[in-house]
C-alpha cells in the first residue's frame, strides 16, 4: 500500500506496462503528470517518514531520496531556520 498522497503501486505498474503506442495523448500526459507528482512527493517526504512498503516502491521506481532530508528541511537549513545537520 502506498503512503497518503502518493501514486498507488497498482496504478503505477499498470501505467508502466501499457505501451506508449496504445495510449492516447491525454493518457500519456496524465501518466507524465502523475509520475512527476509522485517523484516530487517522494523527494519532499523524508525517508524516515516513509512506510516500509513506500520505501520499497520508491527503490523499485528509482524515487528514493537516499534517506536525505526533505527539500523543505534543506531549504530551512540553508537559511538558518532548521537543524543544520542531516537527520540520517
Amino acid at each position: 500500500m502506498s503512503d497518503t498522497g502518493r501514486q498507488n503501486f497498482t496504478n503505477k505498474a499498470a501505467d508502466a506496462l501499457k505501451p506508449e503506442s496504445e495510449k492516447s495523448t491525454f493518457e500519456s500526459l496524465g501518466d507524465s503528470a502523475k509520475s512527476t507528482g509522485d517523484s516530487l512527493a517522494s523527494t519532499l517526504q523524508p525517508e524516515s517518514q516513509k512506510s516500509t512498503t513506500q520505501k520499497a516502491g520508491d527503490a523499485l521506481s528509482s524515487n528514493s531520496n537516499e534517506n536525505e532530508d526533505s527539500l523543505l528541511t534543506k531549504a530551512q537549513n540553508a537559511i538558518g531556520l532548521g537543524n543544520s545537520g542531516n537527520s540520517r
